[in-house]
């Protein structure tokens, strides 16, 4: 249980970290704050996952920064590529994309997103990762054991809740999609018509996500205005589209 925790609570300080490195990206980019993870919670679980592979994958290498380097590279690609495609897979929609940046693959990956992780991994490895260890080994295996089950179970309740909300999601993104192949939707005022009665007597769901992940709205934009009873208040604005 100890040596479970021990790993879980730094699968948590990496992913707070990764939280902070996109927020910092969010406000230099956009100019505004923004919480650019999955969860709830200020941390994003595939920077955790990312540097704990890196860690247990190159910590044997780590005197030879050239394969540290040239293996950061691909795993990072490999995580990226696959999380994106399994996200796309599950929820029914992309929740990034990469296709106006230079040198993509698919729009998943990018070279400028795959350098970035490739320089970021030395400092992990060389530098966090043992900052982590000294700091949690300063904390008694009572206490570290206290302070991990709270946290496990903060973190359980927290991806409990976030997929119930990309559920949510989801299925309204299937219902526009059906809607908009459906002849009798080329009618103005028919499409807004039946997405009401369809999702009528669903939940609300946090728009947090579709503003931590725009692209998800791509070509939707009126659909979504509808479903967050935002429609009528700015029609000029969606009858242009």
């Amino acid at each position: 249980m100890y040596h479970f925790l021990f790993w879980f609570l730094k699968f948590i300080i990496f992913g707070i970290i990764g939280f902070v490195f996109e927020t910092i990206c969010c406000i230099v980019i956009d100019h505004k704050f923004s919480n650019r993870g999955f969860l709830t919670g200020p941390m994003i679980p595939i920077y955790a996952v990312g540097s704990l592979l890196l860690i247990w994958t190159l910590d044997p290498v780590k005197e030879y920064i050239w394969i540290v380097l040239l293996c950061a590279s691909v795993i990072t690609a490999i995580l990226e590529y696959f999380t994106s495609y399994l996200l796309e897979r599950i929820f029914h929609n992309r929740w990034w994309d990469y296709s106006n940046m230079k040198y993509n693959l698919n729009g998943r990956i990018c070279l400028l997103g795959i350098l970035v992780f490739t320089i970021g991994t030395p400092l992990i490895i060389y530098f966090i990762n043992p900052f982590i260890d000294h700091f949690l080994l300063s904390f008694s295996p009572k206490t570290l054991l206290i302070i991990g089950l709270i946290v496990f179970a903060i973190f359980v309740l927290d991806v409990i809740y976030s997929v119930v909300v990309a559920y949510n999601l989801r299925y309204r993104i299937i219902i526009v999609e059906d809607l908009k192949k459906e002849k009798l939707t080329k009618i103005p005022g028919v499409l807004e018509k039946m997405l009401r009665k369809r999702i009528a007597g669903m939940k609300k769901y946090p728009k947090r996500l579709l503003e931590s992940f725009p692209y998800i709205m791509k070509n939707k934009e009126k659909e979504f205005a509808i479903m967050n009873n935002e429609y009528e208040h700015s029609k000029e604005k969606y009858l242009k589209k």
